[in-house]
């Protein structure tokens, strides 16, 4: 950040093409390592730091979430971070020693302490952009990729994609495995009825 120095209200602009990192992904869609990222930060000097406000396009490959086609498209993600100026940064070891003198912990130290572990600062000229990316990114991959708005689907019966299938697709429908054992029943009563039905007409034919 040395070419946008400390005088607030001055900014910066820069645009980049970079290797996507590892991890950019969902359970069904991300972006492929190595990938070409397009990404444009502008940097802003405030009083505190550097404010860096970025957008960030990336390639999606995956696969739709109802009919498991392997779909193709892309992300667009936005984030803002303010990076601060170390010079007022507290080292933790002398918050430890603080907060030694206190007969214990409060919740109000403890949630101090998260936020501050939660804050990014300046390194020198150097910021690190990655966590910030990373985030944005992954929060924006859909949770349920599709290969369309309306995708039907599996067919239930023999997983063959409804949208291929066509309209006339068609299976006969089976017997429930449950009523098995009442239609052997059903056929043995038939059974019987004939038998006796046969014997009636022996005897009167005798």
């Amino acid at each position: 950040m040395r070419q946008l120095g400390r005088q607030a209200g001055s900014a910066l602009t820069q645009t980049r093409i970079v290797p996507a990192p590892d991890d950019l992904r969902l359970e069904l869609i991300g972006v492929p390592v190595g990938t070409d990222v397009a990404l444009e930060v502008r940097f802003e000097a405030v009083s505190e730091g550097v404010l860096a406000t970025g957008t960030v396009i990336a390639p999606l490959a995956g696969e739709c979430a109802r009919c498991l086609t392997p779909i193709t498209s892309s992300v667009t993600a936005g984030f803002q971070e303010l990076y601060l100026y170390p010079d007022g940064r507290h080292d933790k070891h002398d918050k430890h020693d603080k907060r030694e003198k206190h007969d214990r912990y409060t919740k109000h130290d403890e949630q101090e302490e998260q936020d501050a572990e939660e804050l990014h600062y300046l390194d020198g000229d150097l910021l690190d952009l990655e966590p910030v990316f990373r985030d944005a990114v992954v929060l924006a991959l859909p949770m349920s990729p599709l290969c369309r708005e309306d995708c039907p689907g599996l067919c239930i019966e023999c997983g063959v994609p409804l949208a291929d299938a066509g309209p006339g697709h068609r299976h006969e429908a089976a017997a429930d495995p449950r009523w098995a054992a009442l239609q052997q029943f059903g056929n043995t009563e038939d059974d019987n009825h004939q038998d006796r039905r046969a014997g009636a007409i022996n005897l009167q034919e005798g």
